[in-house]
């Protein structure tokens, strides 16, 4: 027997090794692994060909992810070129139709039905299909909030949401970011009563909407379920700015959820803070730690009106963490405006 990964495909894949099938999968966010019985393999040359059904844009193999055919203790990596024609050319398909993709589809099937369930709390993870309208999404995200709780029936219902994560390709220079504008939007929510956000900047993947690592996740949105839902208030939960003094050369910035004090991971440099001195044009910063504080600044900035944090779609080197590990949250601070 052996075991075929085949990282990610996109849309659909069917896998056959010597002219055998051995699996498919019908859209690209799963990772393909399949399994090879033990007589399909045989001594010397052996042919895996895949075939892939692209439903519109760039199909294909994504890359960075695990490509390999494990038989035993052997593993033969298959990364690299591999030979391929154009199967059937077809038009790219339309849309979907169905009801869950209309206004108020999702509402009216999944969430109207379970309204008359008494719950304790709600856990929330969405917004990547929002962030071509972050300015929207800061209306629209906390007007769902107030109107399931009025569902409900309970104007302080729990509500504890995941901040987007890190996605597409990194960069360590000063950019602006659709994804970093929806999680401004985000955390600009917690201002509404009795809702908690947990900060993933640290968990997804450059090359997937859907990254793999699902159990850190879980473990910090329970986290903050035990601490906002259940009054545990000894739990940790990443550092949230909640007040700044812009001076004339630099910025200060204090941290809730860092009574421990602040750190930076592997205790290197603190990356990825910016400042600008007319809020539109952001430069590299420096920053460095004072207990619960982060003080920011730049030689050739005088008086700063905005400073930013993580602030990309990927921010891979941002490192500024709580003494218990978890990141703080990507911010957009300004002053007077």
């Amino acid at each position: 027997e052996a075991d075929l990964w085949l990282g990610r495909i996109v849309d659909q894949d069917h896998v056959y090794v010597n002219g055998k099938f051995v699996g498919t999968t019908g859209y690209q966010y799963p990772p393909r692994k399949y399994k090879i019985n033990d007589k399909i393999l045989k001594t010397g040359e052996n042919t895996i060909t895949v075939r892939v059904i692209n439903e519109n844009g760039q199909g294909g193999f994504i890359k960075d992810k695990p490509y390999f055919l494990a038989a035993g203790k052997d593993t033969i990596d298959l990364k690299g070129i591999w030979r391929y024609k154009p199967g059937t050319g077809m038009e790219p398909l339309g849309g979907p139709t169905f009801v869950r993709w209309k206004p108020g589809g999702l509402y009216n099937r999944m969430i109207s039905p379970a309204v008359n369930y008494k719950i304790k709390g709600i856990v929330w993870y969405q917004g990547e299909s929002n962030t071509n309208d972050a300015d929207l999404y800061s209306k629209t995200f906390p007007a769902l909030i107030k109107n399931w709780r009025e569902k409900w029936g309970s104007v302080d219902l729990p509500f504890i949401y995941m901040q987007l994560p890190n996605f597409m390709a990194p960069t360590d220079e000063p950019t602006e970011s659709n994804w970093a504008a929806l999680r401004q939007a985000q955390l600009n929510t917690l201002t509404v009563s009795n809702t908690a956000m947990v900060v993933a900047i640290d968990l997804g993947e450059w090359n997937d909407v859907h990254p793999l690592n699902k159990q850190e996740p879980g473990k910090r949105l329970a986290q903050q379920a035990f601490k906002l839902a259940y009054g545990e208030k000894e739990i940790p939960v990443s550092p949230i700015p909640v007040n700044q003094n812009f001076g004339k050369k630099k910025v200060e910035i204090w941290f809730e959820n860092a009574e421990e004090g602040l750190t930076s991971k592997n205790g290197e440099p603190l990356k990825y803070f910016e400042l600008s001195a007319d809020g539109k044009i952001f430069y590299k910063a420096s920053a460095s730690i004072k207990k619960n504080r982060v003080i920011v600044w730049n030689k050739q900035i005088n008086h700063p009106v905005a400073v930013r944090y993580a602030w990309a779609d990927n921010p891979e080197s941002a490192n500024l963490c709580s003494r218990d590990g978890l990141p703080a949250s990507p911010f957009e601070l300004r002053n007077g405006f």
